[in-house]
């Protein structure tokens, strides 16, 4: 008989896969240029049920064009490690509303993977920007009923075109996941 092998968490090894130049999807060479759009910066603050920071986490986002799209001009990947005090940071465009099921349409936001050491699995959100009308439909966010778990989920402006989103991984203020 052989024995069981040990649980095993994924990472850190980000150091493999950090190209610290994908955090910025506005960059030369990224196949954005001329893209026109609202030019924003998305960060945030990851956190462990302690409110100590993840300082060694790898954030990945996902988004629309300015348009609502997905497969047009717009290349909506990034990939940006967190720093010391669990902080990421990317450049990129406002996405614009994507179009949901039947024709509910689905307010801007910016789908959020999170990778950690001591996460058997990536965990998923989203970040909504606060004061989007569409916001109130989103057949996303309207599924969170409870209002202080939903603000989880909405990034608020920081000035200057910088939209902040801290991430609590568990414990009190916990962030939204969602099942993918």
């Amino acid at each position: 008989m052989t024995a069981a092998t040990a649980h095993q968490t994924a990472g850190p090894y980000w150091h493999m896969i950090d190209f610290p130049e994908w955090a910025d999807l506005l960059r030369a060479g990224s196949g954005n240029e001329g893209v026109q759009g609202e030019r924003i910066t998305l960060m945030g603050r990851i956190t462990d049920g302690e409110g100590a920071p993840v300082a060694d986490g790898m954030v990945e986002i996902f988004q629309a064009g300015p348009d609502g799209k997905y497969e047009d001009v717009f290349h909506g990947f990034g990939r940006a490690a967190t720093d010391s005090d669990g902080v990421f940071r990317f450049t990129t465009l406002k996405p614009g509303p994507v179009p949901g099921r039947g024709n509910a349409m689905q307010a801007p936001h910016i789908e959020i993977a999170i990778f950690a050491r001591g996460l058997m699995q990536h965990l998923v959100t989203r970040a909504y920007f606060e004061g989007e009308a569409l916001n109130a439909t989103d057949p996303v966010l309207t599924m969170v009923e409870d209002p202080a778990r939903r603000r989880t989920l909405v990034a608020k402006p920081q000035g200057d075109g910088v939209w902040r989103l801290d991430i609590r991984l568990q414990g009190d203020g916990e962030t939204v996941f969602l099942e993918v």
